[in-house]
């Protein structure tokens, strides 16, 4: 036990807890598999299909098989369900924007729904899964995803082709990254948990006027649990945004 305010060593975990050796075997070849296919198919149309045949596992536990009854109106909710698992049966919000671009979109919008559901599915908590599987499709969604990165659940991405993360940055739950104008996080940056990182602003007054900005949080920044960057406002490296608990060790 350690007294309140009394350092806590931190090098018997360093490694972080792990599965048991077998299923961590098995979490591998899933997403070694995955990022297998990912690669391999870049089109839209095929990458949905993947997407939607992993979900219906993960949330039906059976395979697709293309079959529905859709007289029976006491099945419509499970029809719902199942339709809205296939990424070209969703809208996202990003769709709506007049500044994306569609081309880059449309072939990660399938890898953007994967991200979302799987953070709301049962397995979304798990934590070396989850953050293992997000760093696997970042590399097929982001502008550059470093190695080392560690990216927790919940993180909620706008178009991300237009964010860069460098080795080691630190993404903690809930944080919004929304990459309209592009964001570049440097190395070893820490984005604390639901804090907010913008790269577009709106004039006042006039909401259908948007200007893009892009928003550079520097090597080992830090932004602070709940604070706000907002576009085009850079963080120096080493620099803080918001108030962390003083250093005890």
């Amino acid at each position: 036990m350690h007294m309140a305010g009394a350092p806590v060593p931190v090098s018997a975990k360093s490694q972080g807890p792990r599965p048991r050796p077998e299923a961590e075997e098995i979490y591998r070849r899933w997403i070694r598999f995955l990022d297998e296919e990912f690669t391999r198919h870049r089109s839209p149309e095929r990458r949905s299909e993947i997407v939607r045949d992993q979900l219906y596992q993960i949330y039906l536990g059976r395979p697709y098989e293309g079959r529905r009854a859709v007289t029976l109106t006491t099945e419509l909710p499970g029809d719902v369900l199942s339709l809205s698992l296939d990424p070209e049966n969703v809208t996202l919000e990003a769709e709506q924007f007049g500044d994306a671009d569609e081309a880059l979109f449309a072939v990660r919008k399938p890898l953007l729904w994967f991200w979302q559901m799987f953070d709301r599915s049962p397995i979304g908590v798990n934590l070396w899964l989850g953050i293992r599987l997000r760093c696997m499709l970042g590399r097929h969604i982001f502008r550059h995803m470093g190695t080392g990165v560690k990216i927790y659940p919940g993180v909620d991405l706008t178009y991300g082709y237009n964010l860069s993360i460098g080795d080691g940055a630190i993404i903690r739950k809930g944080a919004l990254l929304n990459d309209r104008g592009g964001i570049t996080i440097g190395k070893g940056a820490l984005i604390g948990s639901f804090a907010r990182v913008f790269s577009h602003s709106y004039s006042v007054g006039d909401y259908e006027h948007l200007t893009l900005h892009h928003t550079t949080i520097g090597d080992n920044a830090r932004v602070a649990s709940h604070s706000i960057v907002l576009a085009g406002q850079d963080v120096p490296p080493g620099g803080v945004v918001g108030s962390f608990p003083a250093d005890r060790v």
